[in-house]
């Protein structure tokens, strides 16, 4: 009998190739550096002292997809990667913020960029928080159609949105609030939420503060 957990959807597409090319599964993005989220998860279970089974049991996926993912040739979707984030309790941050100037700058186009499985939604590491600070900072891009649904994240994660640009949906499931530009919101990210663009090239920044 097979021992391992049952696939998510969204963990599927960890069985493709080792490319920067989109499908619909929803795999990491183009600028996403996968040899850096590889070595991080590594990292990350050795700090933790767990085991791949452990761990894979933990965010409800297959040993084989967090095998693939630690050798480098997985391509995760948005949710399996926050799903093995809560499981070794780090911050998505972790993943993807490699050594950083003091003074930087980050193009419109630039950064590290993961896509969510099943919304058109995709998020960008812009700053990840520093020694003595408990926030990671993000540039949100999504399109109309189905709502980006998030899980709960670790316990006392707190997440504010700044919308930049369109319109969008934006808070716990079940109750988000409609932002328009220049509005903000904030809302317990321990919690099941939402982000749901309801205009075309809808952009915001996104912090997620963690106590």
């Amino acid at each position: 009998m097979n021992s391992e957990p049952a696939v998510r959807q969204s963990e599927q597409s960890t069985d493709l190739p080792n490319t920067a090319a989109g499908t619909a599964g929803g795999p990491v993005a183009p600028g996403a550096p996968l040899e850096l989220i590889a070595a991080s998860l590594r990292r990350e279970r050795r700090r933790t002292g767990l085991s791949l089974t452990e761990v894979a049991r933990r965010a409800g996926i297959a040993k084989s997809t967090l095998s693939q993912l630690e050798s480098g040739t997985g391509n995760p979707s948005l949710e399996t990667l926050w799903a093995i984030c809560v499981a070794l309790d780090a911050p998505f941050s972790r993943l993807l913020d490699p050594p950083r100037p003091r003074v930087q700058v980050i193009r419109a186009d630039e950064g590290p960029t993961v896509s969510a499985a099943h919304a058109d939604y995709q998020a960008t590491l812009l700053a990840a928080c520093p020694p003595g600070a408990r926030r990671d900072v993000y540039r949100i891009a999504a399109e109309p159609g189905q709502a980006r649904a998030s899980d709960p994240h670790m316990p006392g994660v707190t997440e504010h949105v700044v919308l930049s640009a369109g319109r969008a949906l934006v808070g716990v499931a079940g109750e988000p609030a409609e932002l328009a530009p220049g509005d903000y919101i904030c809302y317990p990210g321990d919690l099941p939420h939402v982000f749901e663009a309801l205009e075309p090239r809808t952009l915001a920044v996104l912090v997620s503060e963690h106590t």
